[in-house]
């Protein structure tokens, strides 16, 4: 892989809560879900400027995160301001959708191109096993109810975002004992709404899923055959965190490497204090 990427850390927050997931702030972990920093939408397209000076190869400005980018303005705003200034860069936004669908036409303005959007199953049963909330409008809902609002929430938006002209990937978080044998149904459904491209993540065990087992190399590829059988499966995932930087693999570094001293300052420590699970 000879094109770079760069990660922009400007969500921090999230409106749902995934069993897996255990968002973080240090400069080792090499996950999603983690960064050594929130920032500002100005101060992150001013580090993509410095991040294309040291890498030339960086073709994709993204937004994972570290929260949902949909859950605060700061993603879309971000976007707004990388299209304006570096029209070149292909901009891809990454969401558990569940606002997809009300943001669809402000995402498509802001110069997003690919949009990622990750559906862990389209059972709310099964995905009552995976997310144990949803927050939609101030209002929390669990269990069966509230993964029900999440898929309908996921397929209206990604019907929207395609037709709109996105081109759509869906994450689906691979987790043998819940949701290994629901992966093609899941690649069927998204296909018919729109998607482009499947790419399934192998579980790291954490957070409430600590002592589940990761998918081994046969549940993965099983996984991936059963995937392919609908849509083409993205194959070159890292695991990258939500402020990586650089070419995958060749001389990775992350956004707090590019950021000069003077901005560790109380406004970004004060910004760091809003990071939510949810």
């Amino acid at each position: 892989m000879n094109h770079g990427r760069i990660h922009l850390p400007v969500s921090p927050v999230c409106n749902i809560q995934c069993r897996f997931c255990k968002r973080t702030f240090n400069k080792t972990e090499q996950r999603p879900g983690v960064t050594a920093k929130i920032l500002k939408s100005e101060t992150a397209v001013s580090l993509v400027e410095r991040a294309l000076e040291l890498y030339p190869e960086i073709t994709v400005a993204g937004i994972a995160g570290p929260g949902d980018t949909l859950a605060s303005p700061h993603a879309l705003e971000t976007f707004t301001l990388i299209h304006q200034k570096l029209p070149n860069l292909i901009n891809c936004l990454s969401t558990n959708g569940l606002l997809l669908e009300r943001y669809a036409d402000d995402i498509a303005a802001a110069g997003v191109q690919t949009l990622t959007v990750t559906v862990n199953a389209v059972d709310p049963v099964i995905l009552d096993k995976i997310c144990s909330r949803v927050i939609l409008d101030g209002v929390v809902h669990e269990g069966v109810e509230g993964a029900a609002i999440l898929i309908g929430a996921q397929k209206q938006g990604i019907r929207k975002a395609a037709d709109l002209g996105l081109l759509i990937k869906i994450n689906i978080v691979l987790i043998p004992t819940i949701n290994g044998s629901h992966i093609g149904e899941i690649a069927r459904t998204v296909k018919d709404l729109g998607a482009g491209i499947v790419n399934i993540i192998p579980l790291i065990p954490q957070h409430e899923f600590a002592d589940f087992s990761p998918p081994d190399c046969f549940e993965l590829a099983l996984a991936r055959e059963e995937a392919e059988k609908s849509l083409p499966v993205f194959r070159h995932c890292q695991h990258c965190r939500a402020d990586a930087c650089g070419i995958p693999g060749k001389g990775d570094m992350t956004i707090a490497d590019l950021l000069p001293e003077e901005l560790q300052t109380a406004e970004y420590k004060k910004m760091e204090q809003t990071f939510s699970h949810g």
